[in-house]
């Protein structure tokens, strides 16, 4: 089975290689992805991130250095979903594109409104890479 997919990109007028860096690094979420994480700590080996669903496990299993931004997210009860987001070069600068998959019981208004999410979120990072 597969889902509906929707790529959102953004284009960011930095290296790929700063990009990487910086949006791969768990420590800076809460700077530029708050529709995933309004704080972030270590616990261990593992990054637990505040977010609007609570406590959330964040990975990055790379290689980040690669542009390979994928990251699961587990949920408290448990539950995993992955997230492909990578970073391309586009000429000087860079492509960041993050794919949004529809899951099933998700309804349309949800489905727009983690689209719109991610849009923004995906600006903050531009403005703060920008700077």
């Amino acid at each position: 089975m597969t889902w509906t997919a929707r790529h959102i990109s953004r284009s960011i007028d930095r290296d790929p290689a700063d990009v990487a860096a910086f949006a791969g690094d768990p420590a800076n979420l809460p700077q530029w992805a708050a529709g995933l994480s309004t704080g972030i700590r270590r616990d261990g080996d593992r990054w637990l991130a505040e977010s609007p669903m609570g406590d959330v496990e964040v990975s990055f299993p790379g290689p980040v250095e690669f542009g390979i931004l994928d990251h699961d997210v587990t949920l408290p009860d448990g539950t995993r979903f992955h997230n492909p987001l990578r970073v391309l070069r586009n000429d000087r600068g860079s492509e960041v594109v993050f794919t949004l998959y529809r899951m099933p019981g998700v309804s349309d208004e949800d489905y727009e409104a983690d689209a719109a999410r991610i849009e923004g979120d995906l600006d903050e990072l531009a403005a703060i890479l920008e700077e």
